[in-house]
């Protein structure tokens, strides 16, 4: 078993993998003030709750946009397992052709996300990663990373609406019950699942336009499950694909 961890802005998964399988799977806010003793606790608690020893991990793979985060938690993997996790960045096999201007700007999110589709899904595809943003990657019929969208997220368009209005309330992540709202909290509900739901439309639709072949389209991240439903498009969703990703590179390497 391996322990893969996919460090977000908003979110820290851990999963346990063996054999291509998620035996678990725990999320943790991010917080870059934690200390490596205070994620070694965090992992170790976690670890035991799902009835496993440290010594069951081979070792260990880390995804990480918050380069803050990435010293402090390898040694929190290390103190805990006692092995030094792969860190994706430069210097690690991925396998990824990766075809934009500059290669080297590529987050390991959307790198991690793409050699899963390409190992799971017929090609074309369209990897949609639903966080703190919203990512579209394209990967071709020759399983080249050709580019993508990054869009401010879900949670990152409600804040800001509720934040610059004095009259607009913080509301939970729920559909409405139709799309023409009457009331406030409805109105709001259905611009930003619906609302985001017809903009994935939309761009899968301009995407379509551009590239060669019928895509396979799949969705994946923390938020993915409270908007995918509500779109037009056949779209996969794929809650594991990072932790699955994250094994195929841990067993490259």
């Amino acid at each position: 078993m391996i322990l893969a961890i996919d460090a977000g802005n908003t979110n820290i998964v851990f999963g346990g993998i063996e054999n291509g399988k998620t035996a678990f799977i725990s999320r943790l806010s991010t917080d870059t003030d934690k200390t490596e003793d205070e994620y070694a606790i965090h992992l170790k608690i976690l670890i035991e709750l799902n009835n496993l020893s440290p010594q069951k991990f081979e070792g260990g793979i880390i995804s990480s946009v918050v380069p803050q985060l990435n010293g402090i938690l390898s040694e929190a993997v290390k103190k805990v397992t006692g092995k030094k996790p792969i860190i994706v960045g430069p210097g690690i096999k991925t396998g990824l052709d990766i075809r934009i201007d500059n290669p080297a700007q590529l987050g390991s999110d959307r790198v991690v996300g793409a050699v899963a589709a390409i190992a799971l899904y017929p090609k074309p595809i369209l990897v949609i990663d639903m966080g703190t943003a919203t990512t579209i990657c394209v990967i071709d019929k020759n399983s080249c990373y050709r580019g993508g969208l990054i869009i401010p997220g879900v949670n990152v368009s409600m804040q800001s609406l509720t934040a610059h209005t004095a009259l607009l309330q913080s509301i939970s992540l729920e559909a409405p019950k139709k799309t023409v709202g009457t009331n406030t909290v409805d109105s709001m509900r259905s611009g930003i699942v619906f609302g985001n739901a017809a903009m994935i439309d939309g761009l899968i639709d301009r995407i379509c336009n551009e590239i060669e072949g019928t895509p396979t389209i799949v969705a994946t991240g923390g938020l993915s499950s409270k908007i995918i439903p509500y779109c037009s498009h056949k779209i996969i969703l794929d809650d594991d694909l990072q932790l699955k990703g994250l094994q195929i590179i841990y067993d490259k390497n």
